[in-house]
């Protein structure tokens, strides 16, 4: 449960990092916007790191890419609907069912 909680925290950093400076730096040079992304950024690695330590004790490389990437699309969602206050559309559902599909066939046993 660790890995997932710091994953999600380290996402939702990441995502501001990236996506933030579009709507709260547009008015400032680019030179700007990327120190200010860096220095969130710098927050996300602090979380990301120790996840991907932790995680690797009980799932494998490939579940953890797989799992980080679902929860930065739920995350994103969020971010974009909420924050920079996008319109929900039905592909965001299209898209989050084809990554619970990826995230079946990474953690099924065989």
């Amino acid at each position: 449960m660790r890995t997932v909680v710091l994953l999600c925290c380290s996402n939702v950093f990441m995502t501001f990092a990236w996506y933030g400076h579009l709507k709260t730096l547009q008015a400032k040079p680019l030179y700007v916007a990327i120190l200010v992304s860096w220095g969130i950024a710098f927050f996300e690695y602090v979380l990301m790191v120790p996840a991907n330590r932790i995680g690797v004790q009980n799932f494998t490389v490939p579940q953890l890419k797989v799992m980080q990437e679902v929860i930065t699309m739920v995350v994103f969602a969020g971010f974009a609907v909420f924050y920079l206050e996008a319109p929900l559309k039905l592909d965001y559902l299209w898209a989050g069912l084809c990554l619970v599909g990826a995230a079946y066939f990474m953690f099924r046993t065989l």
